[in-house]
């Protein structure tokens, strides 16, 4: 009984009090541990703080250095450098019964279709490809990049890894979502890559600005330049035949331009022959699949044979050759000074040490001449004597040298005595003043090869009270395929060919610019048996050197 009575009566036994108090310390200990544990964390071991992108030093291998590079920028997936694939050879299927036996296996169907699955795919992941020289992974030559949108980050992560590729050749952009900023961007990348780089493509990039013209800038390295398929319409062309040309500028370095597969019509093509009119160093001009009609081509013919120079060209081609002819007479005369005026000082000392000598003789002292100033004071009367001696009896004939034409020009010194041996003045050595003849022959030549560069100085033609320059010789090849150009446009290219034709076989003797060497005209608005047509084909035939060249090498196979 006693047990069953304590047992429901029965409380739990009390804790004791320091018990109590101890588990509370502990609690509040436990907590204030929790509360303090954060503040004193430190990163896991073998964790490091990261890295600037501007500390790096790029290795010169673009696959290192661009991963590098976008990792340190903050990119978790980023694209991959791959080398540019190559064409495959042609699949020949084999008739052999085990080889259908092995493509009909269920055991590999599941494999095989896993595998085509995941490189399509890959196909069309991101990826930069390059070519490679040699197969060395330093020496890219090429770099493609489609299909993806570049950012600015990523060109700042170019900016710095692609300066240090030595034999960078070219860049090809197909459809990288480029905008007018980004552009802008991509042009001040390009003077810090090798100078070796020399090729840019930008294709299937439509700008809203069609700022495509910077890429032709006056300080612009690019000798080859493809803008296909960019939408761009006349007033581009507009640009772009400015950055060719304008009455006081023009691009030396560009070759070959292609502007094909774009919206470029009568308008825009007139604006690209204005650019080709004192443009020499295009060689290479794509216009192929526009919308270019009778118009623009009768333009662009126009140019490239005697045409007549405006009032604007004219007034700028006589400020020129005034130009020209100032520098000519301040540089004939003053390469004689400098030289007989060592002289001269030599001649007045010994004036001055054999002045009674040269009173007594005065046959002898008519081959020399003193500067004013450099005699003593009992000299002067005896050089005022001298010099209307001169003035009356003219030149001496012993010496040969021209009379002054006044007394100031005499007071100077400075006199031309030719046919005398060179002496050296003081601190000038002999060899520095061959150094000094060089570097004035060197820099004649420059300026003849720039005044041969600027077409308004070219020979030209008047009739009719009207100036007629020979037009555009150095573009070899244009191409017009795919337009709208009838049998109007084509009697203007008819008249072009001529008009070259004539004036090569006149120039044949002598070296320099002939003309087109390809016109491609095929694919437009007119007929293949038109006359006009078959007649510029007969004539261009000769003019081709590939085709020649198949002649002659058909002649060599035939006759041995």
């Amino acid at each position: 009984m006693s047990s069953e009575q304590s047992a429901p009566g029965a409380s739990p036994r009390a804790p004791r009090p320091g018990t109590q108090k101890s588990s509370g310390a502990v609690t509040k200990k436990g907590e204030r541990a929790a509360k303090e544990k954060p503040a004193t964390v430190l990163p896991p071991v073998g964790e490091e703080e990261p890295k600037s992108p501007e500390e790096y030093q790029c290795s010169g291998v673009l696959e290192t250095d661009f991963a590098e590079l976008c990792t340190r920028w903050g990119y978790t997936d980023f694209p991959k450098v791959v080398n540019r694939p190559r064409p495959h050879p042609p699949f020949v299927p084999s008739a052999s019964l085990s080889e259908k036996a092995t493509l009909d296996d269920p055991r590999l169907s599941g494999s095989c279709s896993l595998n085509s699955l995941e490189s399509k795919y890959v196909f069309f992941r991101p990826t930069i490809q390059v070519e490679l020289e040699q197969e060395d992974s330093k020496s890219v030559k090429e770099i493609y990049i489609r299909g993806w949108k570049v950012e600015e980050r990523i060109l700042g992560v170019f900016s710095k890894c692609l300066p240090p590729l030595t034999q960078l050749q070219a860049i090809n952009l197909w459809k990288v979502g480029l905008t007018d900023k980004t552009l802008t961007t991509f042009i001040e990348l390009l003077p810090l890559c090798s100078s070796t780089l020399r090729k840019v493509s930008l294709e299937g990039n439509p700008l809203p600005e069609q700022s495509y013209h910077k890429l032709m800038a006056l300080d612009s390295t690019i000798a080859h330049l493809s803008l296909r398929n960019n939408n761009i319409d006349d007033r581009g062309a507009q640009l772009l035949g400015q950055a060719l040309s304008t009455l006081h500028s023009c691009n030396r370095t560009l070759v070959s331009l292609n502007l094909g597969f774009n919206h470029i019509g009568d308008e825009g093509a007139g604006y690209i022959a204005d650019g080709l009119r004192l443009n020499r160093s295009l060689l290479w001009l794509s216009l192929a699949h526009n919308r270019i009609q009778d118009k623009g081509a009768l333009k662009l013919a126009e140019v490239l044979r005697a045409f007549e120079l405006t009032h604007t060209e004219v007034v700028e081609r006589r400020r020129l050759l005034l130009e020209k002819g100032t520098q000519e007479r301040s540089r004939s005369p003053s390469s004689s000074r400098h030289g007989d005026s060592k002289t001269d000082r030599e001649k007045s000392q010994m004036v001055g040490i054999s002045n009674s000598a040269l009173v007594d003789k005065t046959d002898k002292t008519q081959t020399m001449k003193t500067p004013k100033g450099l005699g003593k004071k009992k000299e002067k009367s005896w050089e005022l004597a001298k010099k209307e001696e001169k003035l009356g009896s003219g030149q001496s004939p012993t010496q040969g040298t021209p009379k002054k034409e006044d007394a100031t020009k005499a007071g100077k010194g400075k006199v031309t005595i030719p046919e005398q041996k060179p002496s050296r003045a003081k601190g000038i050595k002999i060899g520095s003043r061959e150094k000094r003849s060089i570097l004035l022959e060197s820099e004649q030549l420059v300026v003849e090869a720039t005044e041969v560069v600027n077409p308004l100085l070219e020979p030209v033609e008047h009739r009719d009270g009207k100036v007629f320059m020979p037009g555009n010789k150095v573009l070899l090849h244009l191409n017009l395929i795919r337009n709208r150009i009838t049998e109007v446009g084509l009697e203007g290219f008819l008249a072009t060919v001529q008009y070259q034709m004539q004036f090569s076989k006149a120039k044949s003797a002598s070296k320099g610019p002939v003309g087109l060497l390809w016109l491609s005209l095929a694919k437009n608005c007119f007929a293949p048996q038109c006359p006009a047509y078959a007649i510029i084909q007969e004539l261009m035939l000769p003019r081709d050197p590939i085709k020649a060249k198949l002649r002659e090498d058909e002649a060599m196979a035939f006759f041995p």
